[in-house]
């Protein structure tokens, strides 16, 4: 190692910020368990017309409960937004992106005018009201016992603007930077699609029949 090389400072890394809903990872374990124990009585106990519509009730049910629970996902890298939607993944270099903004749902908008819409990241009007009600009365939370009245400190935000907050600190930062620079990318989720098209179709026989 070179004198230079011991003399330089290491490089500054960006760790990664991922962000996702807990409440619809919860809600999505749970609805996967009770379609397990209900499709699989059905597949262990029911004659064989029931059992064909467990496989393809399980196979519309299973990947739709996946696609609006489990699967989206915002993460923040360096240069870029990726955002995990419920039937495709869209990548956009920060570059691209031209503002985050949240008002019923979160989006980010990209220089061209397009709207993304960022599932993991929803918003809570009820959250907003709370965060709005602490800043009224000039109140951070505290650890266990609630709000302090008169305790000076940043002012509180809901989880969606807070998430947003943080994610237009990062694009400020690599806007600019060359390796940021691009045009968003998307990509649909066959594997999800796929199975949920297949069971659509084969209840529809089934019923028909």
């Amino acid at each position: 190692m070179t004198s230079q090389d011991r003399s330089s400072p290491p490089q500054q890394q960006y760790a990664e910020r991922s962000y996702r809903s807990p409440a619809a990872l919860v809600g999505g374990v749970f609805l996967l368990l009770l379609g397990g124990w209900l499709g699989g009585d059905a597949l262990l106990r029911g004659a064989a017309h029931t059992k064909l519509m467990a496989v393809f009730a399980l196979l519309l049910g299973v990947p739709l409960v996946v696609a609006y629970t489990l699967r989206p996902l915002v993460r923040a890298g360096e240069d870029r937004l990726t955002v995990r939607n419920p039937f495709r993944t869209v990548t956009l270099p920060w570059g691209s992106v031209e503002t985050l903004r949240a008002a019923f749902s979160t989006e980010a908008v990209s220089s061209s005018g397009t709207t993304y819409q960022l599932w993991a990241i929803p918003v809570s009007l009820r959250q907003r009201k709370k965060a709005g009600r602490q800043a009224r009365r000039g109140a951070t939370p505290g650890p266990r016992f609630g709000p302090r009245p008169g305790d000076d400190g940043p002012v509180p935000l809901a989880m969606a603007d807070q998430a947003l907050a943080e994610l237009r600190e990062v694009q400020e930062r690599a806007a600019g930077r060359e390796s940021a620079q691009g045009e968003p990318v998307v990509r649909w989720a066959y594997a999800v699609i796929a199975p949920i098209v297949v069971g659509a179709a084969g209840l529809a026989v089934m019923v028909a029949l």
